[in-house]
């Protein structure tokens, strides 16, 4: 490992004095001399075997904490701004010169330059994340961006109802009227909305729908003899123009939920179900587009993100804003009418594939309250209904200004529609 070499350098007296020395003790000095030579190449090979173990333990630091597999780029001190500046690698340690210096030196540079993790995405970066949760958890657009969603829906709904009118002697004997109904109902619609960002927390909104409605009830009476009914209504028009707010209260920082508060304003626009004509019994002759009320709501918002995905959660009173109609149909005035409040409550997640694809799943439920009917001066009430759903939305980003989204619903309850479909293309500005 080593060659060794003695130079003796004596004067001419020091010659003299060797050559006079006795044989033994020069051959006793020569031996001390070996032995401590021995001595320092031991202990430079115990030195040497140490610094070997250092540097595979500080090789094993690198490997996993510091190199990133697949994604390794560095950049160069000039690339930093000159000598000394820090050598980044995305998502490991950022080494500065004391940093190298201390690892050059066998030390630890993690114990002066501690890991950093990256930042998380803003809200903004996440925009792909969030391209396929429902609209009303959308992400606010950036300030002075415009954009226009053109969509298209499809909803059916249908009711089968078996109802005996008499008495059952024993089973299987009865004595009565049996009536069985059955409803379909499909629900075509176009929209043209537009969103606009004030600022980067503030976007105004605007919806407006055009519906095509088509109901066929048919109604079987079993008694003596079976008797069917078959009614056939449809119904278009422009429905309710609906405008809102959104603001978003904070930005996320340290990882906490992000909030964003909203009120929506519907009108009734569309044409509603006592303005539509009725024949001599009462029975309307066509579908209405629209509530035929005013209403209001208020709504919370939430996104947290929580890598890979996006939790949103939101919560909404929708408040209908009762009127006196003051109509008489038939034998029966309607006075005053107080349609039912809803409250109306989601959770789900969305979760990015790959830069252009994404997709969310949810829950979402509506507790509608009863509505207040005044007949004859009589205060009816109706019952109260719950509405829930099964969501899953899809998001394919086509450009940077034009995606295809598209979101199921699938009713989970009684009163709950079968399925609803929309199909959106948002075009941004």
């Amino acid at each position: 490992m080593s060659s060794l070499a003695i130079v003796f350098v004596c004067a001419p007296e020091g010659i003299a004095w060797a050559q006079d020395e006795d044989p033994a003790a020069r051959l006793a000095r020569l031996e001390a001399l070996v032995a401590e030579q021995s001595r320092r190449l031991n202990e430079q090979e115990a030195l040497l075997a140490r610094q070997t173990e250092l540097l595979e333990a500080q090789s094993r630091r690198i490997d996993d904490r510091w190199r990133v597999a697949d994604r390794f780029t560095e950049t160069t001190a000039l690339e930093q701004g000159g000598v000394g500046a820090p050598v980044a690698l995305p998502g490991a340690t950022v080494l500065g010169a004391a940093g190298l210096e201390a690892w050059r030196a066998g030390q630890d540079p993690g114990a002066r330059s501690p890991i950093q993790a990256p930042p998380p995405p803003s809200l903004n970066e996440r925009r792909l994340q969030l391209a396929a949760v429902p609209e009303e958890v959308a992400v606010l657009s950036p300030a002075g961006r415009a954009s226009f969603d053109i969509s298209a829906e499809y909803t059916r709904s249908s009711a089968n109802r078996l109802v005996f009118r008499g008495v059952e002697i024993v089973p299987g004997l009865q004595i009565g009227v049996i009536e069985a109904s059955e409803a379909d109902r499909d629900t075509l619609g176009a929209t043209i909305a537009g969103r606009y960002g004030i600022t980067d927390r503030l976007e105004v909104d605007a919806r407006i729908p055009y519906l095509k409605r088509s109901d066929t009830v048919t109604t079987v009476q079993q008694r003596d003899e079976a008797v069917s009914r078959t009614i056939d209504l449809k119904g278009a028009g422009i429905g309710d123009v609906e405008a809102g707010v959104r603001y978003q209260l904070n930005g996320g920082e340290k990882g906490r939920p992000i909030f964003v508060v909203g009120l929506r304003a519907k009108s009734d626009t569309g044409e509603g179900p006592f303005d539509i004509p009725r024949d001599e019994f009462g029975v309307a002759t066509r579908l209405a587009t629209g509530s035929g009320f005013w209403g209001v709501e208020p709504s919370i918002s939430m996104l947290y993100p929580s890598d890979p995905a996006v939790i949103f959660a939101n919560l909404s009173y929708f408040a209908h804003l009762p009127k006196d109609i003051n109509k008489t149909e038939g034998d029966i005035l309607i006075g005053r009418v107080d349609p039912g409040d809803s409250i109306g409550m989601g959770i789900g997640f969305a979760f990015a594939l790959n830069p252009r694809f994404s997709y969310s799943l949810g829950y979402k439920h509506n507790y509608i309250r009863p509505t207040s009917t005044e007949l004859n001066n009589v205060t009816e009430k109706s019952k109260s209904l719950q509405v829930g759903a099964l969501t899953f939305g899809l998001s394919y980003r086509v450009t940077n200004r034009f995606s295809l989204n598209g979101n199921f619903e699938f009713g989970v309850t009684e009163d709950a529609p079968d399925m609803r479909f929309v199909l959106r293309v948002p075009v941004v500005f």
